[in-house]
This record gives structure tokens, sequence and C-alpha cells, in this order.
């Protein structure tokens, strides 16, 4: 198997996999069976090997160039990359029940933390991601790769809020949401949000270490160094 094929059935796994948070059965008769810790655990290691082989399928499937690369291009990525895993650190397990990567327990509309920045940083963190990788990759199956994850990223964060309003009532949903942003930095520029401490130190290191694995591992797991 490989070509198109492979990446089609990748991508539609891969996609599928992310419908599980959203079914709230499933996803609670899999928290009951193995824990919030263990959920956790067991969707992130779900998702990151679905996400390496659509990565690798999309290498592997016919190569039809759209764009040439160019410098600035990966100059970009190098940029905005660090900023994407920030957000992926910070947000998961954080509290915050606005998103499916954190947790309800602990989270303080007066001081709502990564909340403050932006209230989705896992999905934001994923469209910063595909968004620069669609851009330095400039043929069709990476087209498709990662155009496909600005869009879930997108399309995800308006599902999730609208549940959230479904479920919590407008009066709930805005008493918590009052000191979060739905772009990031809203609630900083408009002043209606200042953090009260820095960042913990423990996540910082974790997202400084995950960049720099990713970035050591890019061009032996990927083929492909990510220096300019």
């Amino acid at each position: 198997m490989g070509g198109w094929t492979e990446f089609l059935i990748a991508g539609f796994l891969f996609m599928g996999s992310h419908a599980i948070p959203s079914n709230k059965r499933l996803k609670n008769a899999i928290i009951n069976a193995v824990g919030q810790a263990g959920w956790v655990a067991l969707f992130s290691t779900l998702s990151t090997v679905l996400l390496f082989w659509v990565i690798f399928a999309a290498t592997r499937a016919p190569y039809v160039e759209l764009w040439p690369q160019e410098t600035w291009m990966r100059w970009l990525a190098n940029i905005v990359m660090p900023v994407a895993v920030a957000l992926g650190s910070f947000g998961v397990a954080a509290p915050n029940p606005f998103a499916f990567e954190g947790r309800a327990a602990g989270y303080d509309p007066e001081h709502p933390g990564i909340v403050g920045l932006v209230r989705q940083p896992l999905l934001w963190a994923l469209a910063l991601w595909g968004g620069v990788h669609l851009l330095v990759n400039g043929d069709l199956a990476h087209l498709v790769l990662f155009g496909v994850f600005v869009v879930f990223s997108l399309v995800g964060m308006r599902a999730m809020e609208a549940r959230k309003r479904r479920d919590w009532g407008e009066v709930e949903f805005t008493r918590l949401a009052t000191r979060t942003s739905g772009w990031p930095l809203q609630a900083l520029l408009t002043g209606r949000w200042r953090p009260i401490r820095g960042p913990s130190l423990l996540r910082l290191a974790i997202a400084v270490l995950a960049w720099m694995t990713l970035w050591h591992l890019h061009a032996p797991v990927i083929g492909v160094s990510p220096f300019p």
C-alpha cells in the first residue's frame, strides 16, 4: 500500500480519531475505565502515532509542485514553531473548561491562566503548525495534509465553543469567558486580563525541551532539515 491510497487512509483515521473527544459517552466511558490521566496519555499516544503515519504517507504520495520554497518561508516556520510548541505545552491538562485537552478542576475565571491568553491553545498550536508547514511544503499532498489541519483546527474551535455555550447557557459561558481570549492576546490587548504571575517554569522547560527535540529529530525522522 502506498501513494494516494495510504495517504487518504491515514488521513481519514487521524481525523476520525479526533471525533472521540466530542463524543461525550465514549470519552466518559474511557475516562471511567482508565482515569483522566490515562485518557490523556491514551489519546495523546493514538494521536501522535496517527499523526506521524499521515505525515510519512504524505511524503510517499506522488509529488506535484504548486509553488517553490523560499528561504524566508523556512525562517518563518522556525519563528512560529516555538510558539506553537509552547501553546501546546502550556495548554495540555491545564485548568481550562473550554478545551478538550484541559481540565475543569482548578479553573478560576478571575485568574484564568493560559485561558486568558487563548481559550483553545492546543487547536491554535495545531493551526500554527499546519499553517507554516503548508507554506514551506508547496506540493499537492502537503497542501491537502496541512490545509486540512488548519481548517480542522479553526472549525474545531468554533464547534467546541458552540457546544460549551449550549451546555452551559450564554450567561454562564460569558461569566467563565469574560477574562479569556477567543483570539490569541485578545483579552490582554483589551485590558480584560492581566497575568498575575509568570509562566510555570516546569511547563516552560517542557516546552523548550519539546521544541529542541522536534528540531533536532526533524532531519533524521522526517528526512528534511528545519535549518533555513
